[in-house]
């Protein structure tokens, strides 16, 4: 078997075997090249200052993208809050309407929210609303209620005072919404005039 030894290596050895320790040393012009100050190390300490400066720059570039989806993320969860919003206070002026309508005797509208639950006036209670909703503006199950001279409530309204999105292009139904400038200005209101039709 034989090994390939490189030349280098080969001349040290045969320098050492010869009795010549003395001068045997290692060729340092083949071994190790000196490289001239300033060579390709300073080269690499200058790419090394760019390359720092390229990660400074991507980092900052990702910063500004994540701030423009954090903005997006979050108009994007407000416009799904009015939303839900809308659909709450709909759920609670069609609750409103039910209990007044199937009022035994005299017409009443409800003296707290949560005669909407468990309507207690015949003798099986009725379900006029599933389930009290929580505002999803403020996060809680507090409303703000809008009541007649009497007591009778007739609409809710959050009590966010945070500026809504949308001011414009709503339903007929919510048409008094337009240009409101606070969610507590959305008064989710059963009209007591037309609560029969």
């Amino acid at each position: 078997m034989s090994v390939v030894v490189p030349k280098v290596l080969h001349e040290t050895v045969h320098s050492i075997r010869s009795g010549d320790r003395l001068t045997a040393k290692p060729h340092r012009k083949t071994l190790f090249k000196r490289m001239p100050l300033g060579g390709r190390h300073a080269g690499l300490k200058r790419l090394g200052g760019f390359t720092y400066l390229g990660i400074l720059f991507a980092i900052a570039i990702m910063g500004v993208g994540l701030a423009a989806v954090g903005t997006v993320w979050h108009t994007v969860q407000q416009r799904e809050k009015e939303k839900e919003l809308l659909f709450i206070g709909d759920q609670f002026t069609r609750a409103i309407k039910q209990y007044y309508n199937t009022s035994p005797g005299a017409k009443d509208f409800p003296r707290k929210l949560e005669d909407l639950l468990t309507d207690n006036r015949r003798y099986n209670p009725t379900r006029h609303l599933r389930k009290m909703y929580h505002d999803p503006m403020t996060g809680n199950s507090t409303w703000g209620v809008v009541q007649l001279p009497n007591g009778g409530i007739i609409g809710v309204y959050s009590l966010s005072n945070t500026s809504p999105l949308k001011t414009h292009g709503f339903d007929k139904r919510h048409a008094s919404f337009e240009g409101k400038t606070q969610y507590s200005d959305w008064k989710f209101v059963v009209n007591p005039q037309t609560v029969n039709q």
